[in-house]
């Protein structure tokens, strides 16, 4: 498996080379270059002259020819003990400027007010391959999460209500790897296909029961997939920490990752930043895992006839080609830390996607206003079942209480978000091959899908996720 990644990875020179720290605007020569946010075009603040950045060279463009591994030269290993003090010879008058990659990738000579940027790669993660400018303005980020806070306020915490002000959002530039796979997938197992529903019993007894025929399945399918993108934040990469809800962050994927360009620090202007802090052999088990997730859900698209599920016994995915770019993407972020007490403190995230306008958070609940008013509902919900006794599933009324409680945290503080790579990222698939053999009939089966099928799980989905899938297919 993975035979052609055994050999040494080729690594694409993505450094701009710009080894005296300046980026000159293309018409003037000024250094003093800012971001058009509507645009996303560079402009240079003294001739007003507007300029797009490269698109990143040397890279696969075909993901179907991959083969090995591939990297860019800032998605290389961290060194832990590199310098971090970088000291720049202004080359417009010759004075020497000192920039902390740990705090910033630009400054100012302080002599000539010449702008000197970090453009050049450095080994401790600050300086990416790629980069995706802000395109959404800070006061569309405002809007938008403003809007989301409104719709959640009846039952928001009372000091969050009070404290809560859209001005307070920072643009941030979080680190990713994004990553091409060019892989050949196979699976094998048995598909059942319902055929009969029927109910027996009485009134007070009645029972439904399926017929379904059973298959031998197989599927082999040669699999592109482009730009799945992975956080390379060990912070953000942490999704089930008690005390941040991380999971906001990666929920608004995904990026319009092809319309990155190559790294230039000038797009870093106004706008905070973190380094990435993993290496490429981190994050290999997670984009082995999301590879396989996204091959399972392509070949549900064969799948469809099989309406009560797969059950696959094997499972292998070979990847031939892997292509990694090390990225900043842009995000519009609010944060709220709730003081319970002072061992315990949540800091809630509203986070804003900068491309796309893609919004979520966590807003901190009113517990006492949502279990009183879920009491309410939950006597009400056993009147209802006092009433409705000839409704065959009337003891779910018993649960409505229950069942509020839990939709109203899931809509406040959405701990089951998530981006769903498994769907969301670009891929193709090519060269089926289909195998569908008739077994047998299966008759008087009381579950309503198959046992076992597992063609829908996600390797990361958690706990939260499962148990609104499971009420909400009860409720079907």
């Amino acid at each position: 498996m993975n035979e052609g990644l055994k050999e040494e990875p080729r690594i694409v020179n993505t450094n701009s080379k710009l080894n005296d720290g300046q980026n000159k605007c293309p018409k003037c020569g000024s250094t003093d270059i800012s971001v058009n946010t509507k645009s996303g075009a560079l402009r240079c603040n003294f001739c007003r002259h507007e300029f797009e950045a490269q698109n990143v060279e040397g890279f696969e463009k075909d993901i179907s020819k991959l083969e090995g591994e591939i990297i860019g030269s800032g998605s290389q290993n961290i060194i832990e003990n590199t310098e971090e003090i970088k000291t720049f010879k202004c080359s417009s008058c010759g004075a020497e400027v000192v920039i902390d990659t740990a705090e910033a990738t630009n400054a100012r000579c302080h002599w000539c007010r010449n702008t000197l940027s970090i453009n050049q790669q450095i080994p401790n993660g600050a300086v990416p391959d790629t980069v995706l400018p802000f395109k959404v303005t800070k006061k569309e980020a405002q809007e938008e999460i403003s809007k989301f806070v409104t719709k959640r306020n009846f039952f928001a915490n009372k000091n969050f209500k009070e404290e809560f002000t859209a001005n307070n959002i920072m643009g941030v530039y979080f680190p990713y790897m994004v990553v091409d796979v060019n892989a050949h997938a196979s699976f094998t197992g048995r598909g059942e296909k319902e055929i009969r529903c029927y109910t027996k019993g009485n009134s007070n007894n009645r029972t439904t029961y399926y017929d379904a025929d059973l298959y031998d399945v197989e599927r082999e399918f040669d699999l592109t997939i482009d730009d799945l993108t992975v956080e390379s934040s060990k912070d953000k990469l942490d999704k089930k920490q008690s005390n941040k809800t991380n999971n906001v962050i990666n929920a608004i994927m995904p990026f319009d990752t092809e319309n990155c360009v190559e790294w230039n620090a000038n797009y870093l202007k106004g706008f905070s930043s973190e380094k990435r802090d993993v290496n490429i052999d981190e994050i290999k088990p997670i984009v082995e895992k999301q590879s396989k997730d996204i091959a399972r859900f392509a070949a549900n698209d064969t799948l469809k006839k099989y309406d009560r599920g797969v059950c696959w016994e094997k499972e292998e995915i070979d990847i031939k080609g892997r292509q990694w770019k090390s990225a900043y993407l842009p995000v519009w972020l609010y944060s709220y830390q709730q003081v319970k007490n002072e061992n315990n403190k949540i800091l809630h995230y509203v986070a804003v996607n900068a491309r796309t306008k893609e919004v979520m958070g966590s807003i901190p609940l009113d517990l006492t206003k949502l279990v009183m008013v879920s009491m309410v509902v939950e006597i009400i919900g056993i009147l209802m079942m006092l009433f409705a006794s000839d409704f065959e599933y009337n003891w779910l009324f018993a649960l409505a209480g229950f069942i509020f409680f839990f939709m109203m945290n899931i809509r406040y503080r959405n701990a089951n978000a998530r981006h769903k790579h498994e769907i969301e990222t670009k891929k193709e698939m090519k060269n089926l091959r289909s195998e569908d053999i008739y077994i047998k009939k299966l008759k008087g089966l009381t579950n309503s899908k198959m046992n076992g099928a597992n063609n829908k799980n996600v390797s990361n989905q958690n706990n939260s996720e499962i148990i609104f899938n499971a009420i909400s297919n009860t409720l079907k």
